[in-house]
């Protein structure tokens, strides 16, 4: 009779102590794709997610891939449906498929267009392309057509060639906005920043050299580094045509601002700022800019604010973007541990930035 009920509990036991089972009795999306489970008594295999009514664990049975539960004898769950797409591959797969359109397009389609071609309403549409990629459908296909005229004016024969051609449907449109977008004259970023003046000055603080550059719009770098000479280089990398400007008295009176900033956060800055990027970078740049001094955040704490969870990578990558050093300080973010991560500027000033501001 012992020997029985000892043999009955076996297989509950080596269920319950395999990690897969947790996700199981979780309901875990991420687990989907990872391995199926099957239940013997019903004769199906389902999704880790899957909805249904819990099985027993003495009967459930692990499994590698789809081929592997259907050679032992199983059939596919009708209502996880483990033998298509989960919903989540089905939505990303819809996504990219609107991206290739969007960007193919002549004209920037409509929110309306778009959720007819997804098949879904436009609400649930708009929902699931954010979440996706983090942009609305507008500013997906601003962003890119943004990046087809910076493409086009490289090459086109004309600055009105270049903005037909990436899709504007007249040259006033593409006018309005083109500060915003190129930060200067279309022919002058045409040009490689020809007839753009930026001043520029190279001093030193704790953190090692540091260059400070404005353009008419405001500060558009703060660049930190060992080698002053590498500094200038990279500025002149950003704009090669543009006519960069050696400091005067006065334009060193702003770099003295700058430093007192760095040494000291708590003032504040107070300077107007330049600051170009893509849509999605502006977002992120934006949300660092709330993190109080003394204060750090994660990159996945970044990506939920900004109402995208799924894009930490990009948020890592946009706070590799940055070109403004501390004034928008990509150094409050952290990994989920706390512990540092890269930086574009090096981990040990990252970490005297932190160690400072927690002191301030």
């Amino acid at each position: 009779m012992n020997i029985s009920v000892s043999s009955r509990n076996t297989p509950k036991t080596a269920t319950e102590k395999d990690p897969r089972w947790a996700a199981v009795v979780g309901r875990d999306r991420a687990a989907d794709g990872t391995f199926f489970y099957s239940v013997r008594t019903t004769g199906v295999y389902c999704r880790p997610s899957c909805g249904a009514r819990r099985a027993r664990p003495e009967n459930v049975q692990f499994h590698a891939s789809r081929a592997e539960a259907e050679r032992a004898g199983f059939r596919p769950c009708k209502r996880c449906k483990p033998d298509q797409l989960a919903l989540a591959d089905q939505h990303a797969k819809k996504v990219v498929e609107i991206c290739r359109f969007i960007e193919s397009a002549e004209e920037v389609p409509t929110l309306d267009e778009l959720a007819r071609r997804a098949g879904m309403s436009t609400f649930h549409f708009h929902r699931i392309f954010k979440a996706r990629t983090g942009l609305t459908p507008k500013a997906y296909a601003a962003a890119h057509r943004n990046r087809r005229v910076r493409e086009k004016l490289a090459r086109s024969s004309t600055v009105t060639e270049a903005i037909f051609d990436a899709g504007y449907n007249s040259s006033g449109r593409f006018y309005e906005s083109s500060n915003r977008v190129l930060g200067m004259r279309p022919r002058d970023y045409r040009a490689g920043g020809a007839n753009v003046e930026i001043r520029f000055a190279i001093g030193e603080c704790s953190l090692g050299s540091i260059l400070v550059a404005q353009s008419r719009r405001g500060v558009c770098a703060i660049l930190l580094g060992d080698d002053p000479e590498k500094l200038a280089r990279d500025l002149q990398d950003m704009f090669p045509r543009a006519r960069l400007v050696g400091s005067d008295r006065g334009f060193e009176k702003l770099v003295a601002q700058v430093v007192g900033f760095i040494e000291a956060p708590g003032v504040g800055l107070g300077l107007p700022l330049d600051v170009r990027g893509t849509a999605f970078q502006q977002r992120v740049w934006q949300a660092l800019r709330k993190i109080p001094a003394g204060k750090t955040a994660s990159y996945s704490e970044i990506a939920r604010r900004i109402g995208t969870p799924k894009s930490v990578r990009a948020v890592a990558q946009a706070c590799a973007a940055n070109k403004l050093a501390v004034a928008i300080p990509c150094h409050r973010v952290v990994r989920n541990d706390g512990a540092l991560s890269g930086y574009r500027w090096g981990v040990e000033r990252k970490r005297a930035l932190l160690d400072r501001e927690a002191r301030a």
